[in-house]
């Protein structure tokens, strides 16, 4: 998962960036969430900063003898809002990580832009390739030859570039 903090400093590069995957991010979707957490988070630190003032209160009155029972109920009716802004703010916490968890991984600047793998270009070789007397099959080939890989299987559980190792 990226950084939380790009979301909420450098949304708009973020967004540029993440074009070249092409991937099109909901920035107005994610800003209006933001928006909504940040507004979320304020008013639950006030009712907490509420609640802590009205605690000390009650055990200022407590100690000079008064009657504390009116304290101790706005005390529990701060604890019930206090309650319902953290749940609300847990949803939409949990919606902003949902959209969060689904954005992919940024391309480093030497990355070539391209649709697929076949835009990218060659930077180095290592060595000479092998030539072999008969014709090569790759891993998944053999793989399959062998009974020892199942892709099929493995695109019915979790989707494409998976495999299910069989055999022993």
């Amino acid at each position: 998962m990226l950084d939380p903090k790009l979301f909420r400093t450098s949304l708009e590069n973020l967004s540029v960036q993440l074009s070249r995957r092409n991937f099109n991010l909901d920035v107005a979707g994610i800003t209006a969430l933001e928006e909504e957490r940040k507004t979320l988070q304020v008013n639950t630190e006030e009712f907490q900063a509420e609640r802590n003032r009205q605690s000390k209160s009650i055990g200022q009155a407590k100690a000079s003898g008064e009657d504390i029972q009116p304290l101790l109920d706005s005390v529990a009716g701060l604890g019930d809002a206090l309650d319902m802004a953290k749940n609300s703010l847990d949803e939409v916490q949990g919606k902003l990580n949902d959209i969060l968890l689904g954005i992919p991984n940024l391309l480093h600047e030497s990355v070539p832009d391209g649709k697929s793998e076949d835009d990218n270009i060659e930077v180095r070789t290592w060595g000479t390739p092998a030539e072999f007397a008969f014709t090569v099959k790759d891993h998944v080939d053999l793989g399959a030859d062998l009974n020892g890989m199942d892709f099929e299987s493995a695109v019915k559980i979790t989707g494409s570039r998976f495999v299910v190792m069989q055999g022993g």
